[in-house]
């Protein structure tokens, strides 16, 4: 590297010898940084979206190329959050994009040492027939002065926070519906 492109690798010459003497522009940034394009710039298509964390519902815009979740922003345009997000929300690129996430359902046989995948419409009718089954095992319809409970007290439920707010209503809806009494998320433990 010759003295000349030495010296106009280093800030300071480019600040005290160009344009910028403050050093506040382009004397600052190194050829790096100006090559450097943002991760939202190559996008396909942007598309609007709620954070699943918590009950804020901070709006967000999900950067998408080629078919794949690039990045994840705050939406300005949101009354609620103005283009800011928690860490989590921040993170939620991370949440579709994991190597670790799991994409299939996975069941372990009673008394089995391991996993092993099965289709999503079994695990489904195996979750309902255990429900309704435990269900109505332990559905107490009176108490024994006589008073109506109409209630199970044979499963619970805790969901999670990456549920939105109208998903964890409908479940609400639904465990209430089937009697039971214990509906919690995790967001409040």
């Amino acid at each position: 590297m010759g003295a000349k492109a030495w010296l106009d690798a280093w800030p300071v010459y480019r600040q005290l010898t160009g344009t910028d003497p403050l050093g506040r522009g382009a004397a600052a940034q190194s050829r790096v940084s100006s090559d450097t394009r943002p991760r939202t710039e190559t996008a396909d298509r942007v598309v609007d979206s709620v954070c699943p964390y918590c009950a804020v519902g901070c709006a967000q815009q999900v950067y998408v190329k080629d078919g794949r979740v690039t990045q994840i922003e705050g939406d300005p345009r949101s009354p609620i959050s103005r283009g800011r997000l928690c860490p989590k929300g921040s993170a939620s690129e991370q949440l579709v994009n994991s190597p670790t996430r799991q994409t299939q359902v996975l069941y372990r046989r009673p008394f089995a040492t391991e996993w092993e995948p099965i289709d999503l419409e079994t695990a489904t009718q195996m979750v309902a027939d255990r429900m309704l089954e435990s269900r109505a095992r332990t559905w107490q319809d009176r108490d024994e002065n006589g008073q109506i409970l109409r209630r199970t007290l044979g499963f619970a439920h805790l969901g999670g926070a990456t549920l939105d707010n109208e998903e964890n209503y409908l479940i609400k809806k639904l465990f209430t519906a089937m009697g039971a009494i214990q509906v919690e998320n995790q967001a409040r433990i």
